[in-house]
């Protein structure tokens, strides 16, 4: 059985790995390549996603569009209201990821706007500025980056 430790066993590793470099390579040829069988391979997947461990999706690079912004806020808020704050930002559409954080800023938050209007909009008069107990934010746009991709929200 795997995950009995709450850890990645050797084959769920390769298994990431894999799919890392092809999330398209069939679990088949996964199999073929880890010696292994191809039920063996979507088990332990399907197992992962089950629990929440790995998650297959389709993500765009923000750095190779003309017409989006990506935007690393950190966020302060005048009370530790951390749950209920990452519940009501993580339904803004603009939102890509919100962390929970130590140090400087209570929260993190990831957006992908379309433009430098759109990302004043979110932080100043929509999306951020209707979430109660946010006392301060501080913008960090991305300007390059070779490792992340981002989500295209709905809305």
């Amino acid at each position: 059985m795997t995950l009995m430790d709450g850890n990645l066993d050797d084959l769920e590793i390769k298994i990431v790995q894999a799919l890392q470099k092809d999330a398209r390579k069939s679990f088949k040829s996964i199999a073929a390549d880890l010696d292994v069988s191809e039920g063996t391979i979507s088990n332990r997947v399907n197992r992962l996603i089950q629990k929440d461990i790995l998650r297959l999706e389709a993500r765009i690079n923000p750095f190779n569009l003309t017409n989006k912004v990506a935007a690393l806020l950190g966020v302060n808020l005048d009370r530790r209201s951390h749950n209920e704050a990452v519940r009501e930002i993580k339904k803004l559409s603009n939102v890509n990821a919100v962390w929970v954080t130590t140090g400087k800023y209570d929260i993190f938050v990831e957006v992908l706007a379309d433009s430098i209007n759109d990302l004043n909009d979110f932080i100043f008069s929509g999306g951020l500025s209707k979430i109660e107990n946010i006392t301060s934010t501080e913008t960090h746009i991305m300007l390059h980056s070779d490792t992340k991709f981002f989500k295209i929200r709905e809305g």
